[in-house]
């Protein structure tokens, strides 16, 4: 009797807030229940548009609650211009990952379903971490992306590479979970809080600077959000898991997983753990310094195009830390600014890749790519900018994202680190160079076992019946071409993704 007479009142939810979560979500359990009909075309073209448009109605959503700027569910989220501006660059990638999935193996192996409906909930816990302002959310949106894409690297599950590559995320994966789980308990542990804004006023009000559990804490929260966003030495396992997972779905953990660590790594350093700033930022700038040397070093050796855009993500990950590591909104400002550019330069890449795969029996490697200048003009430009973006030539988006980078490190005096930056794109050119090298000045070669390339197959030829090499695909070029376009359009006309930086800046109002 006295429990059914008491009245529990759970927390207050803003649906208005948390509607692009929801829309992620719901999506992903529409395209599931979809899914299980026989009909192909409800498996191959009623779930990808499904997918499409729950990615369309979140973006939408995101919009409408740009200028929302408050707290959701008891502040366990925060709904403010970053986590949408994040959101928005989450729904970009996941709308050009269902279109680069289209005509690929892996949704037909794993059925189409379940395969769109891992990628929305993968970009929901993104859109959940990247919101997150307690240490429990934080662990809960880290989980709720990790373990989709445990799957979906495994999901062409006929061919060795693909399983080897799930294996390896998940074994490596789990490691940086434990780690981050450790150090978000040890910051509970030390500041008696789960709430950012409560640990912060701690940090402030109390003498935990030099507390040898909170100093852990903070080492081991790093190291978990760095083994995520491929920061070195964190990052042994981002080639091989790259090189080994189905192209699209490489895409979109280069982008959209790099976008959520680095998100959360603003909201948490540059929120909670402000405090502690002279503690933690010298720290990461060593960090990002050595990713930048590694990722660069280590492509430059690389013949495959997949290791190769995994090593440069290793690298861009070394300067988006840049922007968390001086506190400041200028940083804020320049690593959204970046991350913007860095999904139209990947994932104008990533499409080319995708489109050769199919097109030739090359596979991801850089042979595939040759001679394409004069024979597919429309791959080839778009991989020639995003080549160039990537490595910072100016006229490209990537050059003024730098450019932005190196700004905000001189202005928050660690000049030392945008000189890194510099020296990083340096080295970059003999490895970006050797891909523009290949597509324009290098004669296509003979396929391998003398079956020529596809290039003028019929598009429309069921992918079942295609024996080899594939059609690549008219939304794969469309795709290449559009982001192409943005990486060259965003770099002579840069002032539109200022503005969308400068209303970010403002979202978090400790800096």
């Amino acid at each position: 009797m006295i429990l059914a007479a008491a009245k529990l009142h759970g927390p207050h939810i803003d649906w208005a807030a948390l509607s692009p979560i929801v829309a992620l979500l719901g999506g992903a359990v529409v395209a599931l229940l979809v899914g299980l009909f026989r009909g192909r075309a409800a498996r191959q073209v009623a779930v990808p548009l499904l997918s499409i448009s729950a990615f369309g109605a979140a973006a939408g959503l995101s919009i409408w609650q740009w200028s929302a700027d408050h707290d959701i569910i008891a502040g366990a989220l925060r709904a403010d211009e970053l986590a949408m501006a994040i959101n928005l660059i989450l729904c970009a990638a996941g709308a050009a990952t269902v279109l680069l999935s289209w005509r690929s193996v892996a949704p037909r192996e794993a059925a189409h379903g379940e395969y769109h409906a891992l990628v929305l909930t993968a970009a929901a816990g993104m859109a959940v971490l990247v919101g997150a302002q307690s240490l429990v959310t934080v662990f809960l949106g880290y989980e709720l992306l990790s373990i989709p894409l445990y799957v979906l690297c495994a999901t062409e599950m006929r061919r060795a590479g693909s399983l080897e590559s799930g294996l390896k995320y998940l074994i490596v994966g789990s490691v940086g979970s434990a780690t981050l789980l450790y150090g978000l308990a040890m910051l509970y542990g030390a500041t008696g809080s789960t709430d950012f804004a409560a640990v912060a006023a701690a940090l402030q009000a109390g003498d935990l600077l030099h507390d040898p559990l909170l100093l852990t804490g903070i080492a081991l929260a790093l190291v978990g959000i760095a083994f995520k966003a491929s920061v070195a030495p964190f990052h042994q396992w981002t080639p091989d898991v790259y090189e080994g997972a189905p192209t699209p779905v490489t895409a979109f953990m280069a982008v959209a997983t790099k976008a959520a660590a680095i998100g959360i790594g603003l909201r948490f350093f540059d929120v909670a753990l402000i405090g502690a700033q002279p503690d933690w930022a010298p720290i990461m700038a060593v960090l990002a310094a050595v990713t930048i040397v590694v990722g660069n070093v280590g492509a430059l050796g690389q013949s495959s195009l997949k290791r190769l855009l995994a090593y440069s993500g290793v690298a861009q990950a070394g300067y988006l830390l840049g922007g968390i590591v001086v506190s400041s909104k200028l940083g804020l400002e320049a690593a959204v600014f970046y991350l913007v550019a860095y999904l139209l330069m990947n994932l104008a890449a990533f499409a080319v890749v995708v489109a050769r795969e199919r097109e030739t029996a090359f596979g991801d490697d850089i042979a595939s790519v040759e001679g394409i200048g004069r024979s597919r003009p429309l791959l080839a430009w778009p991989m020639t900018l995003a080549m160039f973006g990537l490595a910072g030539i100016p006229a490209t988006a990537g050059f003024v994202g730098k450019v932005y980078l190196i700004e905000a490190l001189v202005d928050g005096d660690y000049t030392w680190l945008g000189v890194m930056i510099v020296i990083g794109s340096m080295i970059s050119l003999g490895y970006y160079l050797k891909v523009v090298a290949a597509v324009w000045m290098r004669p296509a070669p003979e396929a391998a076992g003398g079956r020529p390339a596809l290039a003028g197959a019929a598009l429309d030829a069921p992918e079942d019946e295609l024996p080899g090499p594939r059609p690549g695909g008219l939304e794969v070029t469309a795709l290449a071409v559009a982001f192409g376009a943005g990486t060259l359009v965003l770099g002579v006309w840069p002032t539109p993704l200022f503005d969308l930086a400068r209303h970010v800046g403002r979202s978090l109002g400790v800096l």
